[in-house]
């Protein structure tokens, strides 16, 4: 007995290819080939009927062929520390923009802020032979990417600049935006006041430490390491750092905080304390305006950051041979009330 069992069709890896329009169409493979890539010397009628068949069958060109010929894939690879972080989203966008406006393609990924995971996207997106790379770097030693670098992949460093390489970057003034946040809690009167930041190895939470630390020693005041925490950004964490600071006879009565995910952990255990405490923060918060009181923070910009990073790397992909350079952005204070929040009266 014979079996009529309908065997269905592999849904996946059989795409249609030049050689199944060309015999759709009744015409050679190069006829196909000049139509697809858009040269001439096909008639309106012939090109009609490949189009017809291109579009029947759903063909889609093979850029991987192309890069082959051309050395070129037009796409570029973005490596963020956390693609869920909401101080990455305007600058994964202004990136995109830029790339779209050259005709390439943007692929990212997220290094979890672990050097070695950032390596490994690295390298896998120059495996992918793309262009060039923008990276925001969780590691301090580069060397890696030298010999991609000298094979043609431009590179450029976001937020925070290479390890142990020369190469271009694009950075905030993390240093001086610190420094008058701090110096802000100073002029309203506060003499007693703690940082909170993300873990030291970090560039940028070095330099926010920095500009804390200056200062304070500019207004002449005292520093007390207990009034300094450094870690990870663990809600947890930052809770107990917040909770010791707040504690004994001398409390804190202002907070700098290093980060925007450091700020919204202050922000909700300062929410339950029993007296207010000021508080400026580096990196905007979303809904930081509707808050009572609205949040003081230390702005950055980040898809200006993001474009001039962009802009950039393709400056190097079409040709430039000057030197790296590293651009630094500035910063804004916004005060919006919880900065403003003078220390309690001593009685």
């Amino acid at each position: 007995m014979a079996d009529n069992t309908r065997r269905s069709e592999p849904r996946y890896g059989n795409r249609p290819t030049m050689k199944d329009v060309a015999a759709r169409a009744g015409v050679g493979l190069k006829t196909v080939s000049r139509v697809v890539n858009g040269e001439p010397g096909v008639t309106p009628d012939t090109e009609r009927r490949v189009q017809e068949s291109i579009d029947a069958l759903g063909f889609r060109r093979n850029d991987s062929a192309r890069v082959l010929r051309k050395g070129r894939t037009a796409s570029i690879g973005l490596v963020l520390e956390d693609l869920a972080d909401p101080f990455y989203g305007p600058l994964n966008r202004a990136v995109e923009e830029v790339a779209r406006a050259h005709g390439a393609l943007l692929i990212n990924g997220s290094s979890a802020e672990d050097p070695d995971r950032e390596q490994e996207l690295v390298l896998a997106l120059c495996a992918r032979r793309v262009d060039g790379l923008i990276v925001i770097p969780a590691g301090h030693d580069h060397r890696y990417l030298e010999p991609e670098i000298r094979a043609g992949v431009a590179t450029v460093f976001v937020d925070r600049p290479a390890g142990r390489i020369d190469a271009d970057a694009v950075l905030s003034d993390s240093f001086g935006g610190a420094r008058s946040g701090v110096a802000h809690l100073i002029a309203h009167g506060h003499r007693r006041i703690g940082f909170i930041g993300d873990q030291p190895r970090i560039h940028t939470a070095s330099e926010r430490l920095r500009g804390y630390r200056t200062a304070m020693a500019d207004a002449g005041l005292a520093l007390h390491d207990d009034w300094v925490s450094l870690g990870t950004t663990a809600p947890k964490r930052v809770r107990d750092a917040v909770v010791a600071m707040l504690a004994g006879p001398e409390p804190v009565t202002a907070i700098f905080t290093g980060n925007n995910r450091v700020t919204v952990t202050v922000v909700r255990v300062l929410a339950a304390h029993d007296r207010p405490v000021a508080l400026v923060g580096f990196d905007d918060i979303e809904l930081a305006d509707l808050l009572d009181p609205g949040v003081t923070v230390i702005a950055q910009d980040a898809a200006t950051l993001g474009r001039t990073a962009a802009e950039r790397l393709f400056h190097r992909l079409d040709g430039a041979v000057d030197a790296p350079s590293q651009v630094v952005l500035p910063t804004r204070l916004i005060a919006r009330g919880s900065g403003e929040i003078p220390p309690p009266a001593e009685g």
